[in-house]
C-alpha cells in the first residue's frame, strides 16, 4: 500500500518522517497526473503546491485551524490529504467532487473559491469572528496564489489585515504564473529579488558565517541579515503594510517549509510567508512549458505529452473563431485594441497579441481595472474590446455602469463562456450576463446564433459609437463552418431575423437556442404543430418592427434563452409585450433560479430542457394547455 493510500486525514501526516513526506509528495504528483489525464482539470497549480500543502496540514492543526485557499485550482493536493483521494476519479464529473473548493464537500474546505483573490478577505473575516467568539487557539491561514496578487481585492485584504493587527497568516505562493504569465509591477518586484545575484550571494555568505560563528556572534550576524533583508527583499513592502515577513522560501523544500510554519504558527499578529513554487512541477509535458497551455487540460489526454489520446473531428470553438476574426478585423481598423484579464489563450486573443502586440493589453486578474482602462482608451477614439469570461465580468459590474454606460463610451464586451460551462461547475457558469447587461442603460446586448453571426455582430459593435456593446457566446464549437471574415457583413443594428414562419405559437430564441428551436420546430411540424422561430440576436435594443408583426400573428410567445429566467430576456420582453398587447401570453424557458452544478454541457442543456427535445416538449405542453383553456 502506498503512503498516500494510508492518509485518511491530515493527522496522519504528523507521524511521518521527513523522508516519508518527500515520498508522499512524489506519490501525490503521480496520482494527480494520472487522474487528470482521464477527468481533465486545472492541473498546473496543484502540482506546484504539493509540498506546500503537505507542510501546511502537518504544521497547522487542521481542521481546527482554518486553511483558506485562494482559487480552487490550488486545491487538488488539499483534496488528496483530506479524505478525498478515493473520490478523485470523480473530479469535475456529475455528482463527483468539485474542481474547486466547496464548503458542502468537506469540513476542510473552509471557503469556496472559484474566482481569484478572495482568500485574504475571507480569512480576515474568519479571524475577526474567532476573536469575537473567544477562540484564541484557532489559527487562520490564507494561501494566496496563482497570480492572485495582481488583483485589487488582494491588496484591499492585505491593507485591512495589516492595519487590524489580528493573528492571521498569509502565504504568498509565488509561481510567476496565474493562468498566463503574471504581469504588472508587483510581479517585477517579486522576481527581481528572487533573481538578484547580489542578494543571493549575500544570503549564502551570511549563512556560512552563521554556521561557523560562535553563538553570540551568530546571533549578531543573523540580526544583521534581517536588517539587510528589509532593504533587499520584497519584505519591506509587506512590513510597511503591517505584516511580519518571512522568505523567500523554496516551496518544494519540505524541511524549510515545516520549520518556517512551525515558527510562524506560534507567533501572533499579521505574518506573511513568501514561498517560491514551480507551476506544473512533476508533469513531464508541462513543467517547462510557457504560457497558459498546461494551466488546465481536457479529459482523455496522454499524461506524458499532454496531447489528446484520440482526435475528434469538429468545427472550431467559438473562442478560436472569435480570436481569429478579431485579429483580422484589427488589420482593417487600426483603432481596434484588445484587453484581457490574465487569459489571452482562454479568451482566444493570444493570436491578436502576436499579430498586434502594441494594441494588446493583459492587465492581470483585474477585471474592474480592465473595464475602466478600456473606457479610458475609448475616450481617445480607439475601439477597445474587453475579452473576459461572463463569470469574471461580473466582478466589474460597477465599472461597466459607472465608467462605460453613463459616459456612453464605445467599449465592446466579448463575453466568452456565456451560458452553461459543463465541468467547470457553479462558480464559472455564465448565466447572469443577459440579466445584468439588460439592466444597464446605453448598452447594446447581443447574442449570435452561430460563428458567422458572431463575427457579423462584432463588426456591428466596432462600428457602433453610441455606447457599450456586449456580445455573448458559449463554451462550445460553432454549429457550422465559418466563412472568411472579409465575406461577412455586419448585422443591421437592432434587428431580429425570422427564420421560420408558422401559424401557431412563436418562439423568440436567443443565441445558442436558435438552432435548438429550429430543430424543435421541425419535430413539431411532423406532429402537425406549425411554429414560428425568431432569431433575437439583439436583446437590447429589440426589433420593434419584427416584434409588432409577431404580435399581430400570434397569441402565445415562448422565449428561450441559455441564461437565468430571473430578470432575463424573457422577463424583459414580456414587460415590453405587456405594454403593446396585454392579451398575448408570454412564457419563459431558460435556466431556473437555482445553482447549476458540474456535468457535461450537453447533459446540462438536456436536463434543463434547453435542447431541441426539451423545447419541443415545452411547446406541446403550452399547446395542450391552450387547447384545454379554449
Amino acid at each position: 500500500m502506498s503512503l498516500l493510500d494510508q492518509i485518511a486525514s491530515p493527522a496522519d501526516l504528523r507521524s511521518l518522517t521527513r523522508d516519508e513526506l518527500r515520498t508522499l509528495a512524489e506519490e501525490m504528483r503521480a496520482r494527480l497526473v494520472d487522474v487528470c489525464s482521464r477527468t481533465g482539470g486545472h492541473i498546473g497549480a496543484g502540482l506546484g503546491v504539493v509540498e506546500l500543502t503537505i507542510a501546511l496540514h502537518a504544521a497547522f492543526k487542521t481542521p481546527r485551524d482554518q486553511l483558506v485557499w485562494d482559487v480552487g485550482h490550488q486545491g487538488y493536493p488539499h483534496k488528496l490529504l483530506t479524505g478525498r483521494n478515493a473520490q478523485m476519479e470523480t473530479l469535475r464529473q456529475e455528482g463527483g467532487i468539485s474542481g474547486f473548493l466547496k464548503r458542502t464537500e468537506s469540513e476542510y474546505d473552509t471557503f469556496g473559491a472559484g474566482h481569484a483573490a478572495t482568500a485574504i478577505s475571507a480569512a480576515l473575516g474568519m479571524a475577526a469572528a474567532r476573536d469575537i467568539n473567544g477562540e484564541q487557539d484557532l489559527k487562520v491561514v490564507a494561501i494566496l496564489g496563482d497570480g492572485a496578487l495582481s488583483s485589487g481585492l488582494a491588496y484591499e485584504g492585505l491593507n485591512n489585515a495589516g492595519h487590524s493587527d489580528r493573528d492571521i497568516v498569509v502565504v504568498l505562493n509565488d509561481n510567476e504564473m496565474s493562468i498566463a504569465p503574471n504581469v504588472g509591477a508587483m510581479h517585477k518586484y517579486l522576481t527581481s529579488i528572487q533573481r538578484n545575484p547580489l542578494y543571493n550571494r549575500v544570503r549564502t555568505k551570511i549563512g556560512e558565517l552563521v554556521d561557523n560563528a560562535p553563538g553570540p556572534v551568530g546571533l549578531i550576524v543573523r540580526k544583521w541579515e534581517e536588517s539587510m533583508k528589509s532593504f533587499l527583499t520584497p519584505g519591506v513592502l509587506f512590513e510597511e503594510l503591517g505584516f511580519r515577513y518571512f522568505g523567500p522560501i523554496d516551496g518544494h523544500d519540505i524541511d524549510a517549509l515545516l520549520e518556517t510554519f512551525a515558527t510562524v504558527r506560534e507567533l501572533g499578529g499579521p505574518r506573511l510567508v513568501h514561498v517560491i513554487t514551480q507551476k506544473g512541477k512533476g508533469f513531464p509535458a508541462g513543467e517547462h512549458a510557457g504560457g497558459e497551455k498546461w494551466h488546465a487540460l481536457p479529459p482523455g489526454h496522454d499524461p506524458s505529452t499532454g496531447k489528446p489520446r484520440t482526435s475528434v473531428a469538429a468545427n472550431a470553438a467559438y473562442t478560436a473563431v472569435f480570436g481569429k476574426a478579431l485579429t483580422e478585423l484589427a488589420r482593417e481598423d487600426g483603432r481596434v485594441v484588445t484587453i484581457t484579464a490574465a487569459m489571452p489563450s482562454g479568451t482566444g486573443v493570444a493570436a491578436f497579441a502576436a499579430a498586434h502586440p502594441q494594441r494588446f493589453f493583459d492587465v492581470g486578474i483585474a477585471e474592474g481595472h480592465a473595464v475602466t482602462f478600456a473606457a479610458g482608451l475609448a475616450t481617445r477614439g480607439l475601439r477597445p474590446v474587453c475579452a473576459i469570461y461572463s463569470t469574471f465580468l461580473q466582478r466589474a459590474y460597477d465599472n461597466i455602469i459607472h465608467d462605460c454606460a453613463i459616459q456612453s463610451l464605445p467599449v465592446i464586451f466579448a463575453m466568452d463562456r456565456a451560458g452553461l460551462v459543463g465541468e467547470d461547475g457553479e462558480t464559472h457558469m455564465g448565466l447572469y450576463d443577459i440579466a445584468y447587461m439588460l439592466a444597464v442603460p446605453n448598452v447594446a446586448v447581443t447574442a449570435p446564433k452561430d460563428g458567422a453571426e458572431m463575427i457579423a455582430l462584432l463588426r456591428t459593435g466596432l462600428a457602433h459609437d453610441a455606447g457599450p456593446f456586449s456580445l455573448r457566446y458559449p463554451r462550445d464549437v460553432v454549429p457550422d463552418a465559418v466563412p472568411d471574415v472579409a465575406k461577412i457583413e455586419p448585422v443591421r443594428f437592432g434587428t431580429w431575423e425570422v427564420l421560420r414562419q408558422g401559424t401557431e405559437l412563436a418562439i423568440l430564441a436567443v443565441g445558442t437556442m436558435v438552432g435548438q428551436a429550429l430543430r424543435a420546430a421541425e419535430t413539431l411540424a411532423d406532429e402537425g404543430l406549425d411554429v414560428t422561430v425568431v432569431n433575437c440576436r439583439f436583446l437590447k435594443p429589440h426589433d420593434e418592427v419584427t416584434l409588432a408583426a409577431i404580435l399581430a400573428q400570434h397569441r402565445q410567445i415562448l422565449v428561450v434563452e441559455e441564461g437565468t429566467v430571473v430578470n432575463g430576456f424573457g422577463a424583459y420582453i414580456a414587460a415590453v409585450i405587456e405594454r403593446h398587447d396585454s392579451t398575448v401570453r408570454v412564457h419563459t424557458h431558460g435556466v431556473p433560479d437555482r445553482i447549476i452544478y458540474a456535468a457535461p454541457r450537453t447533459k446540462q442543456l438536456a436536463a434543463l430542457g434547453l435542447d431541441a427535445a426539451g423545447i419541443a416538449r415545452r411547446v406541446r405542453a403550452l399547446h395542450e394547455s391552450e387547447a384545454l383553456a379554449g
